[in-house]
């Protein structure tokens, strides 16, 4: 057999040794022939190839090139016999090759199994190169696309031998080949990632960070490109030690033994449950595919309860809380409903108290809320409001540990003091894996083929089974890349046409597909159902078997074609189920339709009265990125989303959306649409300094020239307005703020509308700041609001309420009344979700600790860590004043901070030096703690003029503490720095009269302080 050798200078050997090829274009002849692979190649193309400008004769020549080939390789052939291995074939001629060096490099570096085999056969492989492929010959262009593909392959060997290597605990080894690679071919992202993984695994941290940078430099001056997504999700994995990146571990280092103790665990909290008629949560996590629905399911198996179960769809345009609604539906009997009418926030506590009531009355019951990876917040929210509740109600979660979202994690810290059972599922040791193929295949597999399938799936219950269907159809194991996307790619190719189209939309679709709205009959249903791709629920109603099929079917989809494909469901959902907007809006606005405005609309609006404000706020989103331009229709989505986010806490978003719909509203020139825009936003505020100076500016000259277009008889617009007003300008508007702070009162007491009130108080509140010591009138504020919301069911003016309570009464020392007011506000917050609540409070905590006198500086940075994404920018320096205070009452020497705005009264003290002159402090919740900071450094310069005055500013609050109005932080009973200026102004009379107050304050600070809440 003759052997041809194209990797180098192109080689033939016989049993006898090389083969004498002639002269160049015998060679050329043959090398053109190798690379046709066996097919035929016409005369008329090797004249072509051979010559650029063909002589006569040159069909001759060849005939005569090849004759001599055909000499050369079968010496032995008789005379006159047709030849075996250059044979004629019309139109040309045709080489029979069984032995080529670049097909067997090709073979070996495509080759699978285990890594050391991988790694052999790919040493071998990369033995047979001598030099560029096709040496001689690579200047053609005949030859040169076939040439660059082999060096292209020759680089891929390269790096498939490093990931052999790594997959062998053999990292270190792979280091340096690896960095030739990106040194000679810096533009291969796949080189520059084994790389940094390598280091990664041999401990160099660090210089594997260092790898990806420099890749990122490279692409970026050579391309002009960011690195690809594995770059950048091996950085974050690099970043967060993820534990994928390990190297391979011994096989039964992260296997558990069966699922016996994780089942004799829940199985012992549900007996807990009934003995102690309390809710009980499990929380059962793990990788995708660990096992954990069918965790679950043997435990609806094992108690015999009565059971009810929601699944958590992944953003697939159902309702918000869907997992509730299919829990309450398969329970029999009437379901609650929500009150959609009065506060939303109300009726969404009642609804929460109506739904813990209604499964009370099924117990002992047992509910699986399956996937909270993708579960909503209303979700999450009804959940936790049920955990502690005194029914023998067991609740079972499952979630993915590889996707915590935000909201998820927040749910987890949330419950956690609820002591849930945690149950965490590994792989599969190799027995069960074994027990599992026999179960999926109904026959016994040997034990090579056990280790095979369990190295394969690391024990991963779903990777196993996937493998066994694939054993099973008779697919080469070893045949098959690693993971299960591309076992799921083998399976799909192996159906029928029609059953690929179908499960193509009913991923589409999502994970529950209904038959009606995906093309072709039921047969190919069934077919992806009896191979195990989908699962039939009932009539017209399947599931996919698992999440990670669809989701290897819809990723393989180009966006163009997904696009066409949920507009195909949204229209025929649209004939079918016009009233399903939550599902028309997902596919619409996934297909960029142009009525996917619409109905992200409707379904936005939908999840309002189903009390889903971040569910809502999503979809106001989603139909502002689509709406036209009409003014008016772009209006009424812009308003929606300032609704919603108003609800959720996002107010710094909600004021820049509501500037954008006050400048669109000002185009209509409507007075009415212009007043109805600005009095949407009617959000309680309880911090007297700005967030947004700028915009509040032009929020108060479109309000006044609103309300002078507003005619009289329009009461309720008007104390709107005038509020706003009021509220806009805070510690800034002077005269004009506290004469529209009390119209707007005043025309709110003569009207029957508990919300107009309810914000003119706020209003109000947020004007009484113009002279120190009103602390006592505060407090009449506060109560008023408390009991007005509470009435009206108010929730976020009732909070309000109780938190201007916090601060009145902190500022007159009395912390008993405060502490009760501050525990009251936080109830509502959770019960309500509304997430700044806790934020204030926990800095009240922090100011409490500094009138225990201890080092409060914990407590501030972590309070502060939190305000940080508030949106309260009003709050800027906040942190570095408190410290400063806390500093000063301990008798510790000032620091320097960042005092944001608070630096003209903050850094005289740390300097001790006159420098630019103090400006008098605004009149808001910090007016006293800045004057008394003002003093004190007034005084160490004896500036006398300045203590004058700010002893006649500080006066009116002798009774009360320094700064604790704000709720926040305090600098002790503004007395003592009354008796400090009395002092250094020669008047000790007064002097002593102070020092008493003082000592009187800190007493009863004390006395009413109680035990820290």
């Amino acid at each position: 057999m003759i052997t041809f050798r194209v990797l180098g200078p192109l080689v033939a050997t016989s049993p006898r040794g090389p083969v004498d090829l002639k002269g160049p274009r015998h060679r050329a002849v043959l090398a053109r022939l190798l690379i046709a692979r066996g097919r035929v190649v016409p005369v008329s193309r090797l004249v072509a190839d051979l010559w650029e400008d063909p002589p006569d004769g040159a069909v001759g020549a060849v005939q005569t090139f090849v004759a001599a080939l055909r000499k050369a390789l079968e010496p032995d052939r008789p005379p006159r016999t047709p030849a075996r291995l250059l044979v004629t074939a019309a139109p040309g001629y045709a080489l029979r090759a069984e032995a080529v060096d670049a097909w067997q490099f090709e073979a070996a570096v495509t080759a699978t199994g285990p890594p050391r085999d991988v790694l052999a056969g790919i040493d071998e492989a990369l033995g047979l190169w001598r030099g560029p492929a096709y040496a001689e010959f690579a200047a053609e262009p005949w030859a040169r696309g076939e040439a660059t593909r082999l060096d292209e392959l020759r680089l891929l060997a390269l790096e498939r031998r490093a990931t052999a290597l790594l997959d062998s605990d053999r990292a270190a080894e792979a280091v340096p080949d690896l960095e030739a690679l990106v040194a000679d071919h810096p533009w291969r992202e796949g080189a520059w990632r084994l790389l940094a993984l390598a280091r990664y695994r041999v401990g160099r941290q660090g210089d594997a960070l260092e790898t990806l940078r420099r890749a990122r430099e490279v692409l970026a001056s050579d391309l002009g490109l960011d690195p690809g997504p594995d770059l950048r999700r091996l950085e974050e994995d690099i970043l967060a030690q993820a534990p994928s990146l390990a190297g391979p571990r011994p096989a039964f280092a992260d296997q558990l033994i069966g699922r016996a103790d994780e089942l004799a665990r829940i199985t012992a909290a549900a007996a807990d449950v009934r003995a102690r008629q309390r809710v009980g949560l499990v929380l059962i996590s793990g990788e995708a595919g660990a096992g954990k629905t069918a965790l679950a399911s043997a435990c609806v198996s094992r108690l015999g309860w009565t059971t009810a179960w929601g699944g958590n769809p992944d953003e697939e345009g159902l309702l918000a809380a869907w997992p509730w609604t299919q829990i309450l539906d398969a329970l029999p009997g009437p379901s609650p409903e929500p009150d959609t009418s009065g506060d939303p926030t109300v009726a969404r506590f009642h609804w929460h108290r109506a739904v813990a009531a209604h499964l009370a009355g099924y117990a002992p019951l047992l509910l699986v809320l399956d996937d909270l990876h993708w579960a909503g917040e209303e979700t999450l929210a009804l959940l936790a409001s049920l955990v502690a509740e005194p029914h023998a109600v067991l609740v079972i979660g499952t979630y993915r540990t590889t996707d915590v979202p935000g909201r998820l994690a927040d749910f987890l810290g949330r419950v956690a003091r609820s002591e849930p059972v945690r149950v965490y599922l590994g792989g599969l040791p190799l027995g069960d894996t074994a027990g599992l193929v026999r179960a999926m295949t109904g026959q016994d597999v040997d034990a090579a083929t056990a280790e095979v399938i369990h190295r394969r799936s690391g024990g991963n219950p779903f990777f196993v089974r996937e493998l066994s269907r694939l054993f099973a159809a008779g697919g080469d194991l070893a045949a098959v890349p690693a993971g299960v996307r591309d076992v799921v790619r083998y399976r799909v190719a192996t159906l029928p046409e029609t059953v690929q189209t179908v499960l193509r939309h009913a991923a589409v679709a999502g994970l529950d597909v209904d038959a009606d709205v995906l093309p072709g009959d039921l047969d190919a249903l069934e077919f992806a159902a009896a191979r195990g791709f989908l699962v039939e629920l009932g009539p017209g109603r399947f599931r996919f078997a698992h999440a990670l099929v669809r989701d290897t079917l819809y990723e393989d989809l180009s966006r163009s074609r997904r696009a066409r494909l949920h507009a195909h469901i949204a229209e025929t959902l649209e004939r079918s189920r016009p009233h399903d907007v939550e599902a028309l809006a997902h596919h619409f606005l996934q297909a960029e339709a142009p009525v996917a405005a619409r109905y992200a609309r409707a379904a936005a609006e939908q999840a309002e009265r189903r009390f889903a404000p971040h569910h809502a706020a999503r979809l106001w989103r989603a139909a502002l990125d689509h709406v036209g331009d009409e003014p008016r229709e772009r209006l009424a989505v812009i308003m929606g989303l300032v609704r919603a986010l108003a609800l959720t806490g996002e107010l710094a978003e909600a004021r820049r959306h509501r500037a954008e719909a006050l400048r669109l509203a000002e185009t209509v020139a409507d007075p009415a649409l212009t007043a109805e825009v600005i009095a949407a936003f009617d959000v309680p505020a309880v911090w007297t300094e700005n967030d947004d100076p700028a915009l509040a500016e032009r929020i108060v000259e479109v309000t006044e020239r609103t309300l002078a277009a507003v005619p009289p008889d329009a009461a309720a617009v008007r104390s709107r307005l005038l509020s706003t007003i009021a509220m806009e300008l805070r510690n800034t508007g002077g005269t004009r703020a506290r004469e529209a702070a009390r119209e707007a009162e005043s025309i709110a007491r003569g009207l029957d509308d508990p919300a107009v009130l309810a914000f003119a108080l706020n209003a109000r509140f947020m004007q009484s700041f113009d002279r120190a010591g009103r602390a006592r009138e505060r407090v009449a504020i506060g109560a008023e609001l408390v009991d007005l919301a509470a009435r009206h069911k108010l929730v976020t003016f009732e909070v309000l309420g109780h938190l201007i309570l916090v601060q009145a009464n902190a500022a007159l020392a009395d912390f008993v009344v405060a502490d009760r007011h501050a525990a009251a506000a936080d109830r509502l917050g959770e019960d309500y979700e509304i997430p700044l609540v806790s934020v204030l409070t926990d800095w009240y905590r922090a100011m409490r600790s500094t009138v225990a006198g201890q080092s409060a500086e914990a407590a501030y940075r972590a309070a502060a860590a939190r305000l940080a994404g508030s949106g309260m920018s009003g709050m800027s320096g906040i942190l570095g004043l408190a410290l400063l205070c806390d500093r000063v009452q301990r008798g510790l020497p000032p620091r320097q901070e960042d005092f944001g705005g608070n630096e003209p009264w903050c850094r005289p003290l740390v300097l001790l030096s006159g420098g630019d002159a103090v400006p008098p402090a605004p009149r808001d919740l910090l007016f006293e703690v800045r004057t008394c900071l003002h003093a004190i450094a007034a005084i160490a310069l004896d500036d006398r003029p300045a203590m004058t005055r700010l002893y006649a500013e500080l006066e009116p609050a002798a009774d009360e503490l320094a700064g604790a109005g704000s709720g926040l932080l305090t600098l002790g009973p503004v007395a003592h720095y009354l008796g400090d200026l009395a002092t250094a102004l020669g008047r000790p009379a007064e002097s002593a009269s102070h020092y008493r107050k003082a000592e009187e304050v800190a007493t009863r600070a004390v006395r009413r302080s109680g035990p820290a809440p």
